[in-house]
């Protein structure tokens, strides 16, 4: 006589023991890769951040247009060479290399920066207690992370402007396209910077010069955009109209403060960057300082949405 296959009673039911080889395969313990369209939708930008990022070319747009339908300006003379208005037939003051605006401000703008975003990390309680407080200032995990984006951020201007491994990005690009240093009465070959060129005694010609203005006056300001009031806004919809480390800071007017030369340092910028659109550079050369600065501004900012292990490092302002 045949036995039948031994059953066990589970929960009152019968269930026939099943063959190793029909065994249910053990659950999976690694994720499935992000789709594509997810990684897209993940780095576009909010609203706000949309908002913030179009005004520059808007500002660029509108300088630009004033530049060619203002009768003053469109019939100012223009040197190529020295990318401005000759002083004499300058159609504006600002139209002058020399504005104050210029030589105080824009050609130390990093400084400008660097001292606003110190001022809102001490002052603004969206990343903790203020100097303000009862209990001081503390460094924050928020704070921190706020630190390393600054130091991300000032290393691409340092790329850009100062020195990669020889001269800045900026000198490079022109170099590449064709630029030389031009001497009274030779080319000097060996002027690998506009900073060495003109101790020299030379002139940049030829080449394509992304515009310096442009880039550093975008960057500085939309990092402090980034920082501030977009950081301000997500910390506001976690904790109302609050701060990180409570109500405290908020009673002893850190928050109105925080904010203060982050504003001044962004207006101060805008009104250059409308400026530098206005009577300086070609549109090309300020389309490509526009395109710089936003590449920075993409790394440090939206990457770190797509990716989580960047997101824990760098953290994102506001979180």
């Amino acid at each position: 006589m045949t036995s039948t296959p031994p059953t066990r009673r589970t929960n009152g039911a019968t269930a026939s023991k099943l063959p190793p080889s029909h065994s249910p395969p053990p659950p999976s313990t690694t994720s499935s890769p992000t789709p594509l369209p997810t990684i897209i939708s993940t780095l576009l930008p909010t609203p706000p951040e949309l908002l913030l990022l179009l005004t520059y070319p808007l500002t660029l747009t509108l300088g630009s247009l004033y530049s060619l339908l203002s009768p003053t300006t469109r019939h100012a003379p223009y040197d190529p060479l020295t990318q401005s208005h000759p002083t004499s037939h300058a159609p504006s003051y600002f139209a002058l290399k020399h504005n104050i605006l210029n030589d105080y401000f824009v050609k130390v703008a990093w400084f400008w920066v660097t001292l606003a975003y110190a001022w809102f990390l001490a002052l603004s309680p969206t990343t903790g207690p203020t100097i303000q407080s009862k209990n001081g200032w503390v460094l924050t995990p928020q704070r921190l992370r706020g630190i390393l984006r600054w130091v991300l951020v000032t290393t691409w201007w340092a790329l850009v402007t100062q020195w990669c491994f020889g001269p800045g990005l900026i000198d490079r690009g022109f170099r590449v396209t064709g630029g030389v240093c031009k001497l009274s009465d030779r080319l000097e070959g060996k002027a690998g910077s506009g900073r060495a060129c003109k101790a020299l005694g030379g002139e940049w010609r030829g080449g394509h010069d992304i515009s310096g203005h442009v880039f550093i006056l975008v960057l500085g300001s939309a990092f402090l955009g980034f920082e501030g009031w977009l950081g301000k806004g997500r910390v506001d919809k976690v904790h109302g109209e609050g701060s990180v480390g409570g109500d405290e800071e908020e009673e002893e007017g850190g928050g109105s403060w925080g904010m203060g030369m982050p504003l001044v340092v962004m207006g101060f910028s805008w009104w250059m960057l409308l400026m530098t659109a206005a009577f300086f550079h070609t549109w090309f050369e300020k389309f490509t300082g526009l395109l710089t600065a936003y590449a920075g501004i993409f790394v440090v900012y939206f990457l770190p949405k797509a990716i989580p292990a960047m997101r824990n490092v760098v953290g994102i302002p506001g979180t």
